[in-house]
């Protein structure tokens, strides 16, 4: 879908803020749900296309005041508080992931009134000429794979931004002077997101994840794939279920559809043939021929399901005409994110993994995997998620575990009956010296060799501002350990 053009009944020229299909009729204000970095771009950038703009917000704090003076310099009301349905006089609703089952969701689709995600925002109100969107989703992995992708647009000579749920909000990104976007898009994003149509899109894995936001795994899946719709080329993880059902049925059809896989490719595959990355896709006779892309040791960190992020990365970067040796040199530029089985250090034989990013038991699972002997450290919120599985999978490596957090029962309920040899202490409390505690157990626990894993399968928010100050808080408490105590 090409950008609006601006008119007197419709100055965003984004459509449904006045004239036809808009609740509030002409002039109608427009009402931007979160004053998050996403909400407030948007309102920021719908302001300055001349809109009236009401920004809805149920958090209050220093931040959000800070926000709101900001915008209100622009002319944009923010209301505090938590509301109970749309301001009158709105057309268009801009939410920044808040659930279908809220009030001012619920009450704008009661009245008929258009709800988008910034994201469709951005897309809308793209330039003519605008750079094309390489887009990806899944339920992890995803910063890493956007990333990756961009530093391998970059060394192809591409002007290229990673943005999206990376950071840079898309409503900002789409007005600046880049060759082509690598977008990373959240189930929350896409569920609000109709008229997205990508260069590229990919499905990364589905796993059980924000649940309790989106119903069912049927549900959290199918806003997945919605990324697909409009693609020119589909990418899909051939080792997972739910990314190759959601492909399927555009094979065939207008797209072009192409899996990655952790085995040896298959004509129109990107795959591993011993340690190089290997694309049997984008060749000129796939049936007979394949390009060497990269090999492990260009993969930082080194774990099985990093390789298949950087084959993700790999499939689109070539989906978008990106040269073999870009690739490789793209690898050898991507400098990982903290927090991501990051080792910050081995104290008496023992290496302490900072893995704060695995969120979920999908990720977790994948961090697990990538160690022999381990010390778990998990908890946290589980959303919803089960966790059963994760633990009968990981039991053999598990030599003890420490919980923390609020689900840490959980966790305990389903060691007890996958692990039950295994040794579990439960840390209580929400101190600030809680995984400092965490640390010593766990320390207590391991021998020479192990590995004490902090990958918690469970959000953060219970205990820390974010996933981020979580892991800070674990390589702290390890170098604590390692050099003692500041000032001793």
């Amino acid at each position: 879908m090409d950008a609006q053009a601006v008119t007197a009944a419709d100055p965003t020229g984004i459509g449904g803020i006045g004239g036809a299909g808009g609740a509030g009729g002409a002039g109608g204000t427009v009402v931007v749900a979160g004053l998050g970095v996403s909400g407030t771009a948007a309102a920021r950038a719908l302001a300055g296309r001349g809109a009236k703009v009401v920004v809805l917000e149920g958090r209050d704090g220093e931040q959000a005041r800070a926000a709101a003076a900001e915008l209100a310099g622009l002319g944009v009301e923010v209301r505090f508080g938590e509301p109970a349905g749309v301001p009158d006089g709105a057309s268009l609703v801009v939410t920044t992931g808040w659930p279908p089952h809220h009030p001012v969701m619920a009450a704008a689709a009661a009245a008929g009134i258009e709800v988008i995600s910034e994201v469709e925002l951005g897309w809308r109100l793209r330039p003519a000429g605008a750079a094309p969107w390489l887009a990806l989703t899944g339920t992890n992995g995803k910063t890493t794979v956007v990333r990756m992708l961009a530093a391998m647009l970059a060394a192809a000579g591409h002007r290229a931004l990673a943005a999206g749920n990376v950071g840079t909000p898309v409503v900002e990104a789409v007005g600046g002077p880049w060759d082509v976007l690598a977008v990373e898009l959240s189930s929350f994003q896409l569920h609000r997101s109709p008229s997205l149509a990508p260069h590229t899109a990919a499905v990364l894995n589905v796993a059980p994840d924000h649940l309790d936001w989106h119903g069912s795994l049927e549900e959290y899946a199918r806003d997945k794939g919605r990324i697909f719709e409009r693609a020119g080329t589909v990418v899909c993880n051939a080792d997972d279920e739910w990314p190759a059902r959601l492909a399927e049925p555009y094979a065939g059809g207008a797209a072009r559809v192409v899996g990655f896989t952790l085995d040896v490719p298959r004509p129109g595959q990107v795959g591993v043939v011993e340690d190089l990355l290997v694309d049997r896709a984008f060749t000129a006779d796939p049936a007979r021929e394949a390009v060497e892309l990269a090999g492990f040791a260009d993969i930082r960190p080194f774990a099985p399901h990093n390789v298949a992020n950087a084959l993700a990365a790999a499939t689109m970067a070539r989906s978008y005409g990106v040269p073999p040796e870009a690739v490789r040199r793209g690898l050898a530029d991507f400098v990982p994110d903290p927090h991501r089985i990051a080792h910050v250090a081995t104290v008496d034989g023992v290496d302490y993994v900072d893995d704060s990013k695995a969120t979920n038991p999908h990720a977790a699972a994948a961090s697990l995997a990538a160690y022999p002997s381990i010390v778990w450290v998990a908890g946290g919120q589980l959303k919803g998620a089960d966790v059963d599985d994760l633990v009968r999978r990981a039991a053999p490596r598990l030599r003890g575990a420490v919980l923390l957090g609020a689900d840490r029962e959980r966790i305990r309920q389903a060691l007890a009956r996958h692990a039950e040899n295994v040794p579990v202490v439960e840390v209580a409390g929400q101190d600030t010296g809680v995984m400092d505690r965490v640390v010593t157990e766990a320390a207590r626990l391991a021998a020479p060799g192990d590995t004490v894993l902090l990958a918690p399968a469970g959000a953060s928010l219970d205990m820390f501002p974010n996933y981020g100050a979580r892991g800070a808080a674990f390589a702290g408490a390890v170098l604590k350990r390692l050099h003692g105590p500041r000032g001793s």
